[in-house]
């Protein structure tokens, strides 16, 4: 009897998580917020707004609803690390859900779920291995629509390319690459020092590779932001997240911090900015102890 009661309340328990995780805290959005000194001396502050991982589907009038009230914030700059989609026709509800951040500066890199439409996945696996490299059909998503539609508004796509816009009072020199995680980036497509005569260069990415931010930590790139990790999506108060599904460390997993952790043989770091997420795949729709957030991020003088 005593073994029933407790079966009995393990069940009631899961049962009662994972209703919050998939009802409360997945349409629980939340905005951070974060101070970068990274411009130069006597720079006026520069406001980025800086969101990735929608996976949006038609039906997910809650984000598209948080996603649209993000434009009350004035942003200077708006900054989309990818994994857009969720369906082959989210590209219109995405760029409603855009709306008036549109008219502001901004770039995108895409994720591999811009391209391959979810699937149902064991979630266990996640604990011992990471889904980079896992062979993939021909996209069957409409990436390119995206794409154009965002370009055409006047956004900067970063996908193994380099490129500079004014933002603000700043002109600022960006380089990016198409997913790590997917195999997709050309590194060597934007190879080379960043534009010195710049007053800012970031660097920008899908999943937060080692390997691939330290090349953009060599080149001169002084700020990269990333995505793809949706904060762990499922963490453990007081733990933090279990997994990152990519090369980062747990610590990083979200959030502003430095990379390399510890200055390299050759000096450099740069600050990492790493999207927490908005959404989650259709097939694993869940958060816990992980609130889907945008970041707005203050840019201010090194000095400050």
């Amino acid at each position: 009897m005593r073994a029933r009661t407790y079966l009995s309340a393990a069940l009631a328990g899961g049962v009662a998580a994972f209703g919050y995780a998939s009802v409360i805290e997945r349409n629980w959005f939340v905005l951070r917020q974060a101070q970068v000194p990274v411009l130069p001396a006597n720079a006026a502050p520069l406001r980025v707004l800086h969101f990735s991982d929608l996976h949006l589907t038609p039906g997910r009038h809650r984000l598209m609803s948080f996603v649209r009230s993000l434009a009350d914030l004035d942003p200077d700059l708006v900054v989309n690390a990818g994994d857009t989609l969720a369906s082959p026709h989210s590209v219109q509800p995405v760029m409603a859900a855009l709306g008036p951040l549109l008219d502001k500066p901004g770039v995108f890199v895409y994720g591999s779920n811009d391209l391959h439409a979810p699937k149902p996945k064991n979630p266990a696996r996640y604990l011992w291995r990471t889904s980079a490299g896992e062979p993939r059909a021909e996209p069957d998503l409409p990436w390119a629509e995206l794409g154009a539609e965002m370009a055409a508004a006047g956004w900067l796509d970063l996908n193994n390319r380099r490129g500079r816009l004014k933002a603000g009072e700043l002109d600022i020199a960006f380089a990016g690459v198409h997913d790590p995680h997917a195999g997709r980036d050309r590194y060597d497509l934007i190879a080379g020092s960043a534009d010195e005569d710049a007053d800012l260069r970031v660097g920008v990415l899908h999943s937060p590779e080692p390997s691939v931010m330290d090349r953009f930590v060599a080149d001169g790139y002084e700020m990269l932001l990333a995505g793809h990790t949706h904060g762990g999506q499922v963490c453990v108060p007081g733990f933090g997240a279990l997994v990152t599904n990519c090369g980062i460390d747990r610590a990083r997993v979200k959030g502003l911090s430095m990379h390399p952790r510890e200055a390299a043989d050759h000096g450099k770091t740069a600050w990492l900015h790493v999207s927490g997420g908005l959404g989650t795949s259709p097939w694993a729709p869940v958060r816990f102890a992980c609130r889907p957030e945008a970041t707005l991020l203050t840019l201010t003088p090194r000095s400050a």
